[in-house]
């Protein structure tokens, strides 16, 4: 965790090189490069939740993760628009960059055990070729019920990748702020980040909320996420025929309260139904969905904005279709026996 930091740190600075149209082509190898580590840091931060807190705490420590990451969110998007408007971007990728620096101290202090890794032989150069781990993680998924479905309920949290691109267009083209005076590019930084903003706001109710509610149970965590499949439709939807920025952040918040449920509570039944030797290798899988999903919902919006459909149009159907994971969901939980933790 500590050198994933460490490394986009330095590929965020690496950002400030890009001055011109002509060499705006570097941004693209450098977000893979940031992607790259944040799929060695996820799945190693959601992995050692349960090493660090007690069974029973670890729906509070996955809500109060949720909760700072939220918080995050919303400020940074909304002093990020701001920094941006007021002071340029350069000073957004330094403050960025700095932000991960601030990350890797953090973890530099923590201290926690790893069970499975107890009198493991040192890492060897031959072990990076060596896939017999995958395969073993592979039989452990396919052979636990319940952790064959959970495994893709984040995949299924289909309009997180539209959204990067819905309310960057939606924040010039929809929702920009025209204050008086106001350049009008800085305008569109502030709608965009209002939107992010409320974005933000929604994550962090929605676990906020509902964790008390749900707890350690099982059966209420698998009602909760298609609780929240459900309310992330309904908000993408709304958002399709918003006409003020007030009421497109409600939509967004609304979505978002969805989709944070989902996220939150499918990391939760990942921790509690997985062992710590596989826990690993079971978060590596569950984000490696996740991202394609992602990657590919984003590429998708931004194909058929570009092709002449409206944000709103996208936004809408990117809604419609997060009824699909919700039925697939209700079905994959609708005939299961009910523990009681």
């Amino acid at each position: 965790m500590i050198a994933a930091d460490l490394g986009r740190m330095l590929i965020v600075f690496c950002m400030l090189f890009v001055r011109s149209k002509q060499t705006v082509w570097v941004v693209y190898p450098l977000l893979v490069a940031e992607t790259l580590l944040a799929a060695f840091f996820e799945p190693a931060r959601s992995s050692v939740i349960p090493n660090i807190v007690e069974r029973e705490n670890v729906i509070l420590a996955n809500t109060l993760s949720s909760t700072t990451w939220s918080l995050n969110l919303m400020i940074g998007a909304t002093l990020g628009g701001a920094v941006a408007a007021l002071l340029g971007r350069d000073a957004v990728f330094i403050l960025n960059a700095l932000s991960f620096l601030a990350s890797a101290l953090l973890i530099l202090r923590m201290r926690f055990d790893e069970p499975h890794a107890e009198g493991a032989r040192p890492l060897h150069v031959s072990d990076l070729v060596d896939f017999s781990p995958i395969l073993d993680g592979i039989r452990y998924v396919r052979s636990q019920v319940r952790l064959r479905s959970t495994i893709f309920v984040k995949a299924g949290n289909l309009i997180i990748g539209p959204g990067w691109v819905l309310f960057t267009v939606m924040g010039q083209s929809e929702f920009a702020v025209r204050w008086h005076g106001l350049d009008p590019a800085r305008g569109a930084f502030l709608g965009m980040s209002v939107l992010l903003g409320a974005r933000g706001v929604g994550a962090l109710l929605g676990p906020l909320l509902t964790a008390h509610w749900a707890g350690q149970r099982i059966r209420r965590l698998e009602i909760a996420i298609f609780g929240g499949f459900v309310v992330a439709a309904a908000g993408y939807m709304l958002l399709g025929v918003a006409g003020h920025l007030w009421q497109a952040s409600l939509c967004v918040m609304l979505a978002h309260f969805g989709s944070a449920i989902v996220w939150v509570f499918s990391t939760t039944l990942l921790q509690l139904q997985s062992e710590d030797k596989f826990r690993g290798r079971v978060f590596s899988a569950d984000l490696g969905l996740c991202m394609f999903t992602i990657a590919a919902g984003a590429y998708l919006a931004g194909h058929f904005v570009d092709a002449g459909y409206t944000a709103r149009h996208v936004a809408s159907f990117a809604g419609m279709l997060m009824l699909v994971p919700a039925a697939l969901w209700g079905l994959a939980i609708r005939g299961r026996e009910r523990p009681f933790e």
